[in-house]
């Protein structure tokens, strides 16, 4: 399931990350990479340690843990803590496949986070580049994604997919790797399907008894699936 979440900054929230990021020491984006990942992989990153990097981060994790529709649709366990790249002259990650986990070593002993899902987003306006789009390869075919600054793309993490070079300007962007509390992506779909159908008729049924049934099937299918 690839899953558009709109306006997950507010505009101050974005103003501020673009700010600190315009003054950011970029690396290369490949220190994070895995053997196979490096050989495609030309960007500049953030260290982890960069101390922008980490105010930016509890920034968006904050953003997120307010946002009904990510954890709708990720069922978020844990999230490994917000990286940062920018792409320009012509840089490109080609195809790949995230790795399955990821240890955040910013704990001790160092926190391994399963990959189930990915998770970009996009600090730069569409108009302010050319080329960058996300590419996602799933079983319904190709995707390409190009969002609007502040909005985040949700997909499986085991897709292959890319990035395509950029030719103009620069594309910045925040990249994430989220832990489930549901291993499976078809009982994340479900489970999101039914939470949206549940939102919704609480809107034009508000008073439906059928609403407490749906509810309880929905936390009873959560937590027979649920691997907390």
């Amino acid at each position: 399931m690839l899953l558009h979440i709109e306006k997950v900054l507010d505009a101050d929230q974005l103003g501020q990350c673009r700010t600190r990021l315009a003054a950011a020491d970029w690396a290369d984006g490949r220190v994070t990479a895995g053997y196979q990942s490096a050989r495609a992989k030309h960007n500049g990153q953030l260290l982890e340690s960069d101390p922008i990097a980490q105010e930016l981060g509890a920034i968006i994790v904050d953003a997120l843990s307010r946002n009904t529709t990510f954890f709708a649709g990720a069922l978020p366990r844990r999230i490994y803590p917000p990286l940062f790249n920018r792409y320009a002259g012509g840089q490109a990650f080609g195809w790949h496949v995230d790795n399955a986990v990821r240890y955040d070593r910013r704990v001790e002993p160092a926190m391994p986070i399963r990959t189930d899902l990915s998770a970009t987003l996009f600090l730069a306006a569409p108009d302010e580049y050319d080329g960058g789009e996300l590419v996602i390869e799933d079983t319904y075919g190709t995707h390409e994604v190009k969002l609007p600054a502040g909005d985040l793309v949700l997909y499986p993490g085991s897709s292959l997919h890319e990035v395509r070079p950029v030719t103009r300007g620069a594309r910045v962007a925040s990249f994430m790797w989220i832990q489930s509390l549901v291993r499976s992506q078809a009982h994340r779909r479900l489970l999101f399907d039914l939470d949206v159908a549940i939102q919704k008729l609480t809107m034009q049924l508000p008073d439906a008894r059928e609403l407490v049934q749906l509810t309880g099937v929905y936390h009873n299918l959560l937590r027979e699936w649920s691997d907390a």
